[in-house]
């Protein structure tokens, strides 16, 4: 089978995994072996692709020209091949974890779950093999529709307000900012094809590429750029698998994966330096990043506290893509991967604690480490990893990020990316601490226990892959690397 064979089966498998998982809601033990078994064979496609990527095949898969000179088309490149191992990889983690956390929770719904996110993750591969800017928008609204039934998933009031904040805020950004923006480029350029070095050097002047850049980093609502962030915390209302698939394997990723695409493929990182807009529009991430922590330390839930954190973590990843240079690009992309791996053990820790004693509270955490061990240890793993210590992956986009501004001479930018990773030493780390020291004596019930055993696989997995990719990154480092160059 080519590789454009592949790409179709990429996007096709959960779709089929989808309507076959749906069918299988008497039968919970053949659902989620359905799952597991979908979520395999994508990683085995997804195998399939790199190595035919890595061989140098080519190739482009067309699905309809509604318009002459507009395509739905799909092909591969670096960035996407990096995401897309991370995304179909973390589905199969994340559905091992769902299966003991959606059964200790005792949650209702359970097959719409995991056929809504089996949908989801078709959205994402369509969004990862995008090969030009009309493709990458209707798949980026197919995903924000493919979860917005995971964020509603309880069916209370609050879900269901938090709901329409979540589809108000996405969609609203994206038609109302970054359509408006894919057809200015449209009309100045001819194309809206994803074209090594970008497309609009020669067809819009400096001032105008700006704004339209601008148009795009706060239209990519899922980047979750202030002020545009609510929708994340809201949306923290869903369960603890849907806060992952949020914050780690789709959604945000997704979004900060079409900033850097549109860097690289639409704009090209050497007209957004020559336009000035490396030096005026790196401040909207820097900010968020600083703001991000700040309220981070102040938020007492568990899972808000996480998702503000994410905020600024998804802002170092457009920090990357704003310097636009091939350092600040390669710490970006490589950001994707690390921050993924390490939020989601953080999530499914949240989740566990959820599970095992019904806290959701960091104060209501004080001792909770004798009895829940493995969840506090794997929980310091993923904020190690995040803040950026030695010996766990994180240190290696935030080492090339910091590089990027120091070749950008950003020595402010670089002062704010030091302080922001003190300030997650104190809003992350200081909850393994609490956990296992604490300050003062707090009755705790000797029924906790650990959760259900594959929550604990699923946060072992992502926890271990921290620590492997301190010593070894690839293949993502050279990824990373070749869409940075």
């Amino acid at each position: 089978m080519s590789i454009t064979g592949y790409i179709m089966w990429a996007m096709l498998t959960p779709l089929l995994g989808a309507v076959i998982i749906s069918r299988l809601g008497r039968w919970p033990n053949m659902r989620e072996a359905a799952t597991l078994i979908t979520a395999t064979t994508l990683i085995g496609i997804i195998y399939r692709i790199y190595r035919r990527f890595q061989s140098g095949e080519a190739g482009e898969l067309v699905v309809a020209e509604p318009i002459p000179g507009l395509s739905i088309a799909f092909s591969v490149e670096p960035l996407g091949m990096l995401f897309a191992i991370i995304a179909s990889f973390l589905w199969l983690v994340t559905s091992i974890y769902a299966i003991g956390y959606m059964r200790g929770h005792h949650e209702k719904n359970q097959t719409r779950f995991f056929t809504t996110f089996a949908i989801a993750i078709a959205a994402t591969m369509g969004i990862i093999f995008s090969d030009n800017l009309l493709t990458l928008f209707l798949f980026y609204e197919l995903l924000t529709l493919s979860t917005y039934p995971l964020v509603v998933h309880s069916g209370t009031d609050k879900a269901r307000h938090s709901g329409r904040v979540y589809l108000g805020v996405l969609m609203g950004t994206s038609i109302v900012l970054m359509l408006p923006a894919i057809i200015v480029i449209q009309t100045q350029t001819g194309t809206l094809d994803f074209t090594a070095g970008g497309i609009m050097a020669d067809s819009v002047s400096p001032a105008w590429a700006i704004t339209l850049y601008l148009l795009f980093i706060l239209g990519i609502g899922k980047a979750a750029v202030m002020p545009l962030h609510k929708w994340l915390p809201a949306a923290m209302v869903a369960p603890t698998p849907v806060s992952a698939l949020l914050h780690a394997v789709a959604v945000v990723k997704a979004g900060v994966f079409s900033i850097l695409k549109v860097t690289l493929y639409i704009f090209g990182p050497d007209f957004i330096t020559s336009t000035g807009a490396d030096t005026w529009l790196i401040w909207l991430p820097a900010t968020t990043i600083l703001l991000a922590s700040l309220i981070a330390m102040t938020c007492d839930n568990l899972k808000e506290r996480l998702a503000y954190s994410t905020i600024g973590q998804l802002s170092y990843i457009v920090l990357g893509a704003v310097l636009a240079n091939p350092t600040g690009l390669l710490g970006g992309s490589l950001h994707i991967a690390m921050h993924a791996f390490a939020k989601i053990t953080l999530f499914f820790a949240a989740g566990a604690i959820l599970v095992a004693t019904h806290k959701t509270q960091v104060s209501q955490l004080n001792g909770l480490g004798r009895q829940m061990p493995f969840t506090f240890i794997f929980f310091a793993i993923g904020s190690a990893s995040i803040i950026g210590l030695p010996p766990f992956g994180g240190m290696w986009s935030k080492w090339y990020l910091a590089l990027g501004t120091v070749d950008a001479g950003q020595w402010a930018i670089l002062a704010i990316l030091m302080l922001s990773s003190l300030l997650n030493i104190i809003y992350l780390l200081a909850i393994p601490v609490r956990a296992f020291f604490p300050t003062t004596n707090h009755h705790i019930s000797e029924n906790i226990k650990e959760a259900p055993i594959t929550c604990l696989i699923g946060m072992l997995i992502p926890s271990l892959i921290c620590i492997y990719l301190f010593l070894n990154p690839e293949p993502f480092y050279s990824l990373a690397r070749l869409a940075a160059q």
